[in-house]
């Protein structure tokens, strides 16, 4: 079998995919996500919370709802209908830690859900935090930069 013919055998044997029918699962899910915590920001403003606490609750309420639903099998369920919608950064990224955890507890709580939650967390949380300090850094080298040749000018 060569190149063309194992291609050809490739393309025969994989599941089509409606790509606009994905689009749009995808587009409705993260909606509904991103809708669900809007509503969570309003209930919580109309509490007479701070807008900055606000977020911190919607934040909060969206990791632990992604947890919960994770933990109940619900959560994969959705992302197998949504696709990428499903994974909005936050809600994602807790299904991430938490998929492992539930995997392996039969391990028990150290050796499986303790060592199997960060396989997937422990790198983002590594380049996130390293990014983030870099880019900090560059910002404030900036503003340095630009404060002292400003000063230098006078």
């Amino acid at each position: 079998m060569n190149k063309e013919d194992y291609q050809k055998y490739v393309e025969d044997k994989s599941p089509k995919s409606p790509l606009l029918l994905d689009c749009l699962k995808a587009f409705a899910v993260g909606g509904l996500i991103c809708a669900i915590g809007q509503i969570i920001f309003y209930l919580s403003s109309s509490y007479g919370l701070e807008e900055k606490l606000c977020y911190t609750v919607v934040s909060i309420s969206l990791v632990f709802l992604s947890s919960f639903l994770t933990a109940l099998n619900v959560f994969n369920r959705i992302g197998k209908f949504a696709g990428a919608g499903s994974l909005i950064p936050i809600t994602g990224f807790a299904n991430s830690i938490v998929s492992p955890a539930m995997e392996y507890k039969s391990e028990g709580y150290i050796m499986g859900v303790g060592s199997k939650m960060f396989t997937v967390a422990g790198p983002v949380l590594v380049y996130g935090i390293s990014t983030s300090i870099l880019v900090r850094n560059y910002v404030y080298f900036i503003k340095f930069y630009i404060s002292y040749f400003n000063l230098k000018r006078r």
